[in-house]
C-alpha cells in the first residue's frame, strides 16, 4: 500500500463504488419467461438489484432487445424501475450499440439480464473495449442451456469482467 493513500485497504478498480457505478439490466422481456431455465430466479434478482439500486441512489439503465417480438421488460423488474426510467428499445445486441445509450459519465458498469452468450457478453465486452470496469451478477444471468450461460460468463470473466451476484454487489455498495 502506498503511505500517500492513506490508512485502510487500497482503493481499486474492482471495488464498486456508488458514485461511480450504474445498473444495466439487459432485456429481462416476456418471451424468455419460458425459453431460459431459471427465468423466475434472474428476473427476481434483477428485481432486487434494480430496487437496491435505486435506495442507493445508483442510476439504472434498462435495455429490451426487439420488443415488438419479444415483449416488454417483466413486471417483476419493471415494477421496482424509479419514475422516469423507461426501457431502451434495442435491434443490435449489444446494450452499448442502442440509440440513448448513456452511462451518464460513470466508468462502473453493474450487468444483469439475458442472454449471457449473446447480448450480455456483447454488452459487457463493448464495454470494457471502452475502458469500463464491468461487474457480472452471476446469479442474475441467464441463458435458454446452461451450457451458454456458463459460457457467456466465463468469455466475460476471461476477457476482464468482474463476477459478482447481486447480493455481493449490494453489500459492496453500501
Amino acid at each position: 500500500m502506498s503511505l500517500a493513500q492513506g490508512p485502510g485497504p487500497p482503493v481499486t478498480a474492482a471495488r464498486l463504488d456508488p458514485e461511480r457505478a450504474v445498473l444495466l439490466v439487459v432485456d429481462v422481456q416476456e418471451a424468455f419467461r419460458k425459453a431460459i431455465p431459471d427465468f423466475k430466479a434472474i428476473a427476481a434478482g434483477a428485481a432486487t438489484m434494480v430496487a437496491g439500486a435505486q435506495a442507493i441512489g445508483i442510476p439504472i439503465i434498462v435495455t429490451e432487445q426487439y420488443p415488438r417480438g419479444l415483449g416488454a421488460t417483466v413486471a417483476e423488474v419493471r415494477d421496482h424501475l424509479p419514475e422516469g426510467v423507461e426501457p431502451i428499445a434495442k435491434t443490435k445486441f449489444s446494450a452499448a450499440a442502442a440509440d440513448g445509450f448513456d452511462l451518464g459519465g460513470r466508468d462502473q458498469v453493474i450487468v444483469c439480464g439475458v442472454e449471457s452468450h449473446v447480448c450480455v457478453s456483447q454488452s459487457v465486452h463493448d464495454l470494457l473495449e471502452r475502458g469500463r470496469t464491468v461487474h457480472v451478477l452471476a446469479d442474475a444471468i441467464g441463458s435458454r442451456s446452461e451450457a451458454n450461460r456458463a459460457l457467456g460468463l466465463a468469455r466475460m470473466e476471461r476477457a476482464g469482467a468482474w463476477p459478482s451476484s447481486v447480493e455481493a454487489a449490494l453489500f459492496e455498495l453500501l
